[in-house]
Protein backbone atom coordinates (compact mmCIF):
# COMPACT_ATOMS: atom_id res chain seq x y z
CA UNK A 1 0.00 0.00 0.00
CA UNK A 2 1.32 3.60 -0.84
CA UNK A 3 2.48 5.89 2.35
CA UNK A 4 -0.33 8.23 2.65
CA UNK A 5 1.76 10.35 5.74
CA UNK A 6 5.02 11.43 5.55
CA UNK A 7 7.45 11.72 8.74
CA UNK A 8 10.33 13.96 8.42
CA UNK A 9 12.97 13.95 10.72
CA UNK A 10 15.43 16.92 11.25
CA UNK A 11 17.64 14.22 12.77
CA UNK A 12 17.84 10.56 13.96
CA UNK A 13 17.69 11.94 17.46
CA UNK A 14 14.13 12.39 17.01
CA UNK A 15 13.51 9.13 16.39
CA UNK A 16 12.81 7.66 19.74
CA UNK A 17 10.18 10.41 20.17
CA UNK A 18 8.51 9.73 16.47
CA UNK A 19 8.23 6.44 17.41
CA UNK A 20 5.15 7.24 18.74
CA UNK A 21 3.24 8.77 16.05
CA UNK A 22 4.57 5.78 13.88
CA UNK A 23 3.10 3.37 16.61
CA UNK A 24 -0.69 5.27 16.04
CA UNK A 25 -0.35 5.38 12.18
CA UNK A 26 0.39 1.42 12.92
CA UNK A 27 -2.41 1.13 15.24
CA UNK A 28 -4.72 3.35 12.60
CA UNK A 29 -3.67 0.79 9.69
CA UNK A 30 -2.42 3.87 7.80
CA UNK A 31 0.63 3.88 5.76
CA UNK A 32 3.43 5.99 6.66
CA UNK A 33 6.86 6.36 5.19
CA UNK A 34 9.90 8.04 7.25
CA UNK A 35 12.73 10.30 6.01
CA UNK A 36 16.31 11.94 8.05
CA UNK A 37 16.20 15.27 6.24
CA UNK A 38 17.51 18.72 7.09
CA UNK A 39 16.23 22.19 6.45
CA UNK A 40 19.76 23.47 7.13
CA UNK A 41 22.08 20.55 6.64
CA UNK A 42 20.46 19.07 3.92
CA UNK A 43 18.11 21.83 2.49
CA UNK A 44 17.93 20.38 -1.49
CA UNK A 45 16.96 16.92 -0.35
CA UNK A 46 14.96 18.80 1.90
CA UNK A 47 12.84 20.72 -0.77
CA UNK A 48 12.66 17.89 -3.01
CA UNK A 49 10.99 15.74 -0.95
CA UNK A 50 8.59 18.02 -0.28
CA UNK A 51 7.79 19.09 -3.97
CA UNK A 52 7.49 15.21 -4.30
CA UNK A 53 5.36 14.55 -1.74
CA UNK A 54 2.10 15.36 -3.59
CA UNK A 55 3.59 13.20 -6.73
CA UNK A 56 3.93 10.29 -4.47
CA UNK A 57 0.43 9.84 -3.06
CA UNK A 58 1.17 11.70 0.31
CA UNK A 59 -1.95 13.13 2.15
CA UNK A 60 0.17 14.74 5.29
CA UNK A 61 3.33 15.70 6.54
CA UNK A 62 4.58 15.12 9.84
CA UNK A 63 8.11 16.94 10.28
CA UNK A 64 9.51 16.94 13.84
CA UNK A 65 12.03 19.50 14.82
CA UNK A 66 13.37 21.20 17.86
CA UNK A 67 15.69 24.49 18.58
CA UNK A 68 14.71 26.59 15.30
CA UNK A 69 12.78 24.21 13.89
CA UNK A 70 12.58 25.23 10.18
CA UNK A 71 12.40 21.74 8.55
CA UNK A 72 8.49 21.90 8.94
CA UNK A 73 8.14 25.28 7.56
CA UNK A 74 10.77 24.85 4.79
CA UNK A 75 8.40 21.96 3.95
CA UNK A 76 5.46 24.03 3.48
CA UNK A 77 7.45 26.39 1.42
CA UNK A 78 7.43 23.66 -1.07
CA UNK A 79 3.98 21.52 -1.35
CA UNK A 80 0.61 22.20 -1.19
CA UNK A 81 -0.15 19.26 1.48
CA UNK A 82 -1.09 19.77 4.83
CA UNK A 83 2.34 19.71 7.25
CA UNK A 84 1.95 19.26 11.17
CA UNK A 85 4.98 20.77 12.93
CA UNK A 86 5.87 18.22 16.50
CA UNK A 87 8.15 20.94 18.38
CA UNK A 88 10.96 18.55 19.82
CA UNK A 89 11.91 19.31 23.86
CA UNK A 90 15.46 20.03 23.66
CA UNK A 91 17.92 23.04 24.57
CA UNK A 92 17.97 25.71 27.13
CA UNK A 93 14.32 26.69 25.99
CA UNK A 94 12.83 23.29 26.47
CA UNK A 95 11.23 23.01 23.28
CA UNK A 96 9.22 26.53 23.58
CA UNK A 97 11.09 28.06 20.68
CA UNK A 98 10.81 25.29 18.14
CA UNK A 99 6.85 25.71 19.14
CA UNK A 100 7.12 29.28 18.33
CA UNK A 101 9.57 28.47 15.26
CA UNK A 102 6.48 26.01 14.36
CA UNK A 103 3.16 28.28 15.12
CA UNK A 104 4.70 31.81 13.89
CA UNK A 105 4.62 31.10 10.17
CA UNK A 106 4.08 33.72 7.54
CA UNK A 107 0.92 34.53 5.85
CA UNK A 108 0.55 31.72 3.07
CA UNK A 109 2.90 29.14 4.67
CA UNK A 110 0.65 27.65 7.06
CA UNK A 111 1.88 24.40 9.50
CA UNK A 112 -0.13 23.11 12.32
CA UNK A 113 1.14 22.05 15.32
CA UNK A 114 0.81 20.07 18.39
CA UNK A 115 2.16 20.43 21.63
CA UNK A 116 6.18 20.33 22.25
CA UNK A 117 6.79 16.01 21.75
CA UNK A 118 3.10 15.65 20.73
CA UNK A 119 4.46 13.12 18.02
CA UNK A 120 1.46 10.81 18.93
CA UNK A 121 -1.48 14.31 18.46
CA UNK A 122 0.40 14.49 14.97
CA UNK A 123 -0.23 10.97 13.83
CA UNK A 124 -3.92 11.38 14.98
CA UNK A 125 -4.09 14.55 13.15
CA UNK A 126 -3.00 13.66 10.32
CA UNK A 127 -5.34 10.62 10.92
CA UNK A 128 -8.00 13.02 11.42
CA UNK A 129 -6.85 14.76 8.07
CA UNK A 130 -7.42 11.48 5.79
CA UNK A 131 -10.64 10.38 7.13
CA UNK A 132 -11.85 13.07 5.14
CA UNK A 133 -11.69 10.95 2.15
CA UNK A 134 -11.64 7.78 3.58
CA UNK A 135 -14.74 5.79 5.14
CA UNK A 136 -12.08 3.27 6.79
CA UNK A 137 -10.33 5.28 8.72
CA UNK A 138 -13.04 7.56 9.85
CA UNK A 139 -14.20 4.21 11.28
CA UNK A 140 -10.83 3.18 12.89
CA UNK A 141 -10.85 6.89 14.70
CA UNK A 142 -14.25 6.01 16.12
CA UNK A 143 -12.69 2.95 17.52
CA UNK A 144 -9.81 5.10 18.56
CA UNK A 145 -12.02 7.76 20.61
CA UNK A 146 -14.36 4.81 22.05
CA UNK A 147 -11.23 2.91 23.69
CA UNK A 148 -10.51 6.36 25.07
CA UNK A 149 -13.12 7.03 26.55
CA UNK A 150 -13.19 3.23 28.56
CA UNK A 151 -9.59 3.80 29.59
CA UNK A 152 -11.09 7.18 31.51
CA UNK A 153 -14.44 4.94 32.64
CA UNK A 154 -11.79 2.35 33.81
CA UNK A 155 -10.31 4.80 35.94
CA UNK A 156 -12.87 6.25 37.39
CA UNK A 157 -14.11 3.26 38.42
CA UNK A 158 -10.84 2.32 40.06
CA UNK A 159 -10.62 5.69 41.80
CA UNK A 160 -13.96 5.01 43.19
CA UNK A 161 -13.49 1.59 44.30
CA UNK A 162 -10.10 1.84 45.79
CA UNK A 163 -9.55 6.01 46.85
CA UNK A 164 -6.83 8.38 46.46
CA UNK A 165 -4.59 6.80 48.11
CA UNK A 166 -4.80 3.60 47.36
CA UNK A 167 -5.21 4.29 43.94
CA UNK A 168 -2.03 6.90 44.10
CA UNK A 169 -0.35 3.40 45.29
CA UNK A 170 -1.23 1.03 42.26
CA UNK A 171 0.19 3.50 39.86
Amino acid sequence: MKPLVGIVLGSDSDLPLMKDAVKMLEKLNIPYEISISSAHRAPDKTAEYAKTAEGRGLKVIIAAAGLAAHLPGVIAAHTILPVIGVPVKSGALEGVDALYAIVQMPPGIPVASVAINGAKNAAILAAQIIATGSPEVVEKLHGLKAQLAGEVEAKDSRIKELGVENYLAGK
